[in-house]
Parts: structure tokens; sequence; C-alpha cells
């Protein structure tokens, strides 16, 4: 099991600004900065959930982009809506909201890509609920 993950951005304030919005309809905000001073090395943004930061966000200076990060939704309107906030905050489709049965049958995602060219992705795996009569 993974205990956090990081990525290094090349503007970490914008980047700051996009994760906040994307994330935060999955529930995940921003809850650590550290400085340089602090890190000995670069500055960084942690983002989690109830006081544990697991998504890492850094200015190191090396710019990474193609890393795949897929984020847990609890409903398919989580995945929609950080689709949506993600868009809005400056990301780019990369894969609209929907079922990808080939993973499996109730696997249903959203991708986008962030300004440093990062696929993040919101997952659910529930069943979708039944419609309402």
């Amino acid at each position: 099991m993974l205990d956090h993950i990081g990525v290094s951005v090349s503007d970490l304030d914008s980047a700051k600004s996009f994760y906040s919005a994307s994330l935060a309809p999955l529930g995940i905000s921003l809850l650590m900065d550290i400085t340089a001073a602090q890190s000995g090395t670069a500055a960084f943004a942690g983002f989690g959930r109830a006081d544990k930061a697991f998504f890492w966000i850094g200015n190191n200076g090396v710019r990474t982009s193609g890393v795949h990060v897929a984020f847990t939704a609890a409903s398919r309107a989580e995945v929609d809506a950080f689709y949506e906030a993600a868009l809005r905050a400056g990301g780019t489709d990369n894969g609209a909201p929907g079922l990808r049965p080939h993973y499996h049958p109730n696997y249903y995602g959203a991708f986008v890509r962030d300004q440093d060219g990062n696929n993040i992705e919101a997952v659910c795996h529930a069943k979708a609920l039944p419609a309402a009569a």
C-alpha cells in the first residue's frame, strides 16, 4: 500500500490552485505547505484528508509529465464533479466521465491533464445506484 506520492510541477502556486479546485469535490484539500528552507531543497504542498497528506506537489526544478494519478471517488457524481472542477481550473480533457468496462463493469472514471501534462483521474468502482421510481 502506498503512503503518499509526489509530482513535480513547473509553477507551484498555479498547481496549488488547480489541485485545490479539482480535488475539492473528492473531499481532498491542501493540508500542508513546506518551504524550500524547511525541506532543504524545494517548496512542496501536501493534499489529503483527515490531517493526512498523501498527494504532494513540488517545484524542485524538474517538471514531470506523463505521470498518472488516480483518486478514489465515493460516487459517480463525485467523478463528474471532479471532471467539471478540473476543467474550470484550467485542466484539459483526457477522457470524459463514463464507464470503462474494459477495466471492469463498474469502472467509472474521468481523466484530465494538469498544466504540466500529468494525467489526473477520479474513479468510482461502485455499482450505479438504481434509478428513482
